[in-house]
């Protein structure tokens, strides 16, 4: 059993950045591929990106890519979802997802278990 708690969302401005952590209850954090996804009202929870178990290999949905950034720290059981230059079109509930590692997967089906969320509002 995984618990994943997001925290660092919040209100922002256009144009600013926001660092989301995702904190994991487990001894065997190392075990587990880590996902970011996001669902804005009325839409499907869409993929972000994703980092292997040891953070070698990751990968970004095309609309994020030259704007977010995915980290992990091991040591502190931690996953990590760099924001910047955020528009409106960011707003949305953020989550942090676990999966066993093995193929570096985008589709949410493949991520056993899920935090609560954090919400991001962009807005002026």
């Amino acid at each position: 059993q995984v618990q994943l708690v997001e925290s660092g969302g919040g209100l922002v401005q256009p144009g600013g950045s926001l660092r989301l952590t995702c904190a994991a209850s487990t001894r065997t954090f190392s075990d587990y591929n880590m996902g970011w996804f996001r669902q804005a009202t009325g839409m499907e929870r869409e993929f972000l990106a994703a980092i292997s178990w040891s953070g070698g290999s990751y990968g970004y949905a095309h609309s994020v890519k030259e704007r977010f950034t995915v980290s992990r720290d091991n040591t502190e059981n931690t996953v990590y979802l760099q924001l910047n230059n955020l528009t409106p079109e960011d707003t949305a509930t953020y989550y942090c997802a676990a999966a066993l590692k093995g193929f570096l997967s985008q589709d949410l089906k493949d991520y056993r278990y899920w935090g609560q969320g954090t919400q991001v509002t962009v807005s002026s």
